[in-house]
């Protein structure tokens, strides 16, 4: 089973410039994805610049030619679906068929809140997010169709252009049994597995349907044994384990069996978060020192 690899980079503290930087620094490394989140704040954080995602990705898209793009995860509520799914066809368009959708139904409550966004209760936002799916595929096909759901209602709508790709995969992230697991069965071609819920993986994977599995990890990346701790306390801080799950932490090596580790569970792409924000040195070494040799 091959493995992939993406970089998750969450634009804050990180101005346009340097999210370019990375992106192009990530390309030229050999990871095959490059992701943003999907918020309009920095939830748990202080205020701070928050490029908004879809925009920043358009950007990235021309700045890139051949490294695949998407948010982990969009958050569904904060766009009607045939409006996403026309944003979605035509960055695919811009960047020559490299996108990658992923959705959730939209977990960070305190977001709704604050922006004065109405949403339901969670069983309700992931109904609305199944709907959004549904649309989202009769959308990219091209031709006029009719939808009635509980939550949209669409007639006689169509989508064009379509899509570069034959079929824009579908990432659904998250844990949960009951809401995200049955979506991720019936509408997903990637089930990425949140940090928080990795320990959990072995319970989770057969509730996945026909689903690739796709992770996430905060990664430590030390040049060295002795830059370690360093790199483990820096880690442990800005990614804790109770949002991230135990880390990945070590030099090449010890990265290297750690991954491994993690392929034989079943997850073919792994999403790393770096502990120095994906400085594009690091991102340089992990290419040339982790990726090369799994390759």
């Amino acid at each position: 089973m091959a493995m992939q690899f993406g970089v998750f980079v969450p634009q804050f503290h990180i101005d346009f410039d340097g999210m370019r930087t990375r992106a192009m620094a990530a390309e030229d490394a050999g990871f095959d994805s490059f992701w943003l989140m999907d918020h309009l704040y920095s939830p748990g954080g202080k205020p701070t610049d928050s490029l908004e995602s879809w925009t920043l990705l358009t950007a990235l898209a021309g700045a890139t030619s051949t490294i695949r793009l998407g948010h982990l995860v969009g958050c569904n509520p904060l766009r009607h679906p045939a409006l996403l799914a026309k944003m979605a066809a035509t960055v695919d368009n811009i960047s020559g068929g490299r996108i990658e959708l992923g959705l959730g139904w939209g977990s960070v409550e305190a977001e709704f809140d604050m922006f004065g966004i109405p949403v339901g209760s969670r069983r309700e936002r992931a109904e609305a997010l199944g709907e959004t799916l549904a649309i989202f595929r009769k959308m990219c096909a091209g031709e006029p169709f009719d939808y009635d759901g509980r939550h949209f209602r669409l007639r006689g709508a169509y989508g064009l252009p379509v899509p570069v790709q034959r079929r824009i995969p579908i990432h659904i992230g998250g844990g949960g049994k009951q809401l995200t697991m049955p979506l991720v069965a019936e509408h997903a071609d990637w089930w990425n597995c949140l940090g928080s819920a990795r320990h959990r993986i072995d319970e989770l994977a057969p509730l996945r349907g026909r689903a690739r599995i796709s992770a996430q990890y905060a990664v430590g990346f030390a040049h060295d044994i002795e830059q370690l701790p360093e790199v483990v306390a820096a880690t442990a801080r800005r990614m804790p384990e109770q949002s991230w799950g135990a880390p990945i932490v070590g030099t090449a090596d010890m990265l290297i069996d750690q991954l491994n580790a993690e392929r034989e569970r079943g997850v073919e792409l792994f999403v790393l978060r770096f502990h120095d924000f994906a400085e594009p040195e690091t991102l340089e070494r992990f290419g040339r020192d982790v990726i090369a040799q799994l390759s």
